[in-house]
């Protein structure tokens, strides 16, 4: 089997879920080769850049080798300026590169000016029309050859973002016409939520033979005729990635000691509205799990891509550490009001904790069942201060249960709190078709395309995204402490890069 990660993600790390499926392949005795598309796609296009016209072009081709080790470089990323302006020139390459039919690509995004990702017709023609695509050239050869490797039954294709969907389908275009013969199976979290959606009709049926909704190695397994009974668990097998190939200070490990959400209970969460089980790793298989692929892999930095760290799993880091810096998402809660707990984290590697505050209003956070106590937050966010522990912290403007009151309310919480917090991600509400929410609220046209996710709707307090977004323009972003935060994250990568920029 050929276990392809296509482009376009932000190329700083290999695919976690591949890797996943690959070790439990692996772990049956299945053989199984690794494409990561993605990485060997944007050089490729970074190797041939062409003409520009402009003085921001011509320095992108001239210093296009530079940049690259630049941000492979750990000196680099002493220097946010530095850095800064390899990661824009970098993408500023990537759209000369992209741009003879009008497509645009840089290092995390891919846009069309005719077909889009939220319309299956549009992705199926994609498919017809491979030709076309800005990564023909690279994946047409490069297809032959490792199809060529050896014996082929079956092409898994891992679609987790928007951004991959075009080049995906033109990859399964290109493979259906080259071989015909090959079964071609589709999974991810995108198709994940794609197959939750109310009345999901598989649009690609006689294009793609499965879609997998939900973790693939069960049912990988089941199509290639693995005994339920008799199987293994295997470890993720980052074996086959070109682990120097990534735009990083070395090789980041990542690693999901779970799918799904342990708390479960946000209102506008997509794993809510999509009904998304918990599955944790059990603990002591995560750790063994983390240990070996340390040892193997040589990381500078792990990452953790739980929706949340479980506090189980935080408890056995900090009793055993792995020896390399990590991060990852927590919740606020209890473990981490623990001024003893923070300190326990710091010493065992925690480098950075993403946090998913979206509110500084009580009454939003109740609505939303966020299960968060602002008091707490506050001390939490004090703790790994004191700690020495970066928080990356996430907020939400636009839910039906803000109004501009309570925006300003999280603007004064933010500046109360300014020198604890390290990154800021500001986001605008999008209410999931699938979602509880969907069915109260009066529902409008939000991006047209039958794969749409989300749905537009009318906000009950007139706190429309149009308001949201002069108030985070006008307002928000322009308060002093607040504008010192932003400046601090990085272009691109942001939380994927976040830890390099952290302070010892």
């Amino acid at each position: 089997m050929l276990l392809i990660n296509p482009p376009v993600v932000k190329p700083s790390e290999p695919s976690a879920g591949i890797a996943k499926l690959a070790g439990a392949l692996a772990a049956n005795n299945v053989p199984c080769r690794v494409l990561d598309a993605n990485i060997e796609g944007l050089l490729f296009l970074m190797g041939r850049p062409g003409t520009a016209s402009d003085t921001w072009g011509r320095r992108a081709i001239r210093n296009s080798a530079d940049n690259l080790a630049a941000l492979r470089g750990p000196a680099t990323y002493s220097s946010l300026d530095r850095y800064k302006r390899a990661v824009r020139d970098m993408d500023r390459l990537l759209a000369l590169a992209s741009g003879d039919q009008g497509d645009s690509i840089g290092l995390s995004d891919h846009q069309h000016p005719l077909f889009s990702p939220l319309r299956s017709d549009d992705l199926i023609a994609a498919a017809e029309h491979h030709e076309r695509n800005p990564f023909t050239l690279y994946f047409r050869n490069r297809l032959r050859q490792v199809i060529g490797q050896g014996p082929t039954k079956m092409v898994g294709i891992s679609l987790n973002y928007l951004s991959q969907a075009l080049t995906a389908f033109a990859m399964i275009g290109f493979i259906r016409e080259e071989f015909p013969g090959l079964k071609v199976v589709l999974g991810g979290g995108l198709v994940t939520s794609w197959m939750k959606q109310p009345g999901w009709n598989d649009p690609f049926a006689g294009l793609v033979d499965l879609c997998i909704a939900g973790p693939g190695e069960g049912p990988l397994l089941d199509l290639l005729g693995v005994d339920p009974a008799n199987r293994l668990r295997g470890k993720p097998d980052y074996s086959a990635f070109p682990r120097q190939d990534y735009l990083s200070p070395g090789f980041i490990l990542p690693y999901s000691g779970s799918s799904g959400c342990y708390w479960n209970k946000c209102s506008f969460c997509p794993e809510t509205a999509e009904d998304n089980p918990y599955l944790p790793v059990p603990t002591a298989a995560a750790m063994a799990d983390i240990a070996s692929l340390t040892e193997s892999t040589g990381p500078v930095l792990i990452h953790l891509l739980d929706n949340s760290v479980s506090p189980a799993l935080m408890s056995a880091l900090a009793k055993d550490p792995p020896g390399v810096p990590w991060y990852g998402f927590a919740r606020f809660g209890q473990d981490l009001a623990d001024p003893d707990r923070c300190r326990e984290l710091k010493r065992s590697g925690c480098v950075m904790l993403k946090l998913g505050l979206e509110s500084g209003d009580q009454v939003v956070l109740d609505r939303m069942q966020k299960g968060i106590d602002l008091e707490q937050a506050s001390q939490v966010l004090r703790n790994l201060l004191g700690a020495g522990i970066a928080s990356y912290v996430y907020l939400l403007f636009g839910a039906p249960e803000e109004s501009s009151a309570e925006a300003r309310k999280t603007l004064e919480f933010t500046i109360r709190h300014a020198d604890a917090i390290s990154f800021l991600n500001l986001a605008v509400f999008n209410m999931p078709v699938c979602g509880s929410g969907a069915r109260v609220h009066e529902r409008s046209p939000f991006y047209e395309g039958d794969l749409s996710l989300y749905t537009g709707f009318k906000h009950p307090r007139g706190w429309d995204r149009k308001m949201v977004r002069r108030f985070l323009d006008s307002e928000f972003k322009k308060h002093p402490a607040v504008s010192a935060i932003l400046k601090n994250d990085p272009p691109v990568f942001t939380s994927n890069h976040a830890a390099f920029f952290t302070r010892p």
